[in-house]
């Protein structure tokens, strides 16, 4: 019964703190993650790769998934520092 109220309640609380800020503000910060991985994916050797940004991230992550063919990586995008890191 505790574990459905805890669930209950991160699943309410989720999209009031999506939308806590501006459509403006969301896909600048999307358009800001998409940057920094990109070039963090190439600066590894992948070419042009099709970035897919997650709309909101984590409370502290950017994240995206960056594809090139059968090359996947993941992309964390630090909020606070604006570093880039990719697996």
């Amino acid at each position: 019964m505790l574990l459905r109220l805890i669930l209950a309640t991160a699943m309410l609380a989720a999209p009031v703190a999506a939308g806590a800020s501006s459509p403006d503000a969301w896909a600048e910060f999307r358009a800001e993650v998409r940057a920094k991985c990109l070039a963090q994916g190439q600066a590894q050797g992948m070419g042009d790769p099709e970035v897919v940004v997650h709309p909101f991230g984590s409370e502290s992550y950017g994240i995206a998934v960056l594809r090139e063919g059968d090359d996947k990586r993941i992309c964390i995008f630090d909020k606070r520092t604006k570093a880039v890191e990719l697996t």
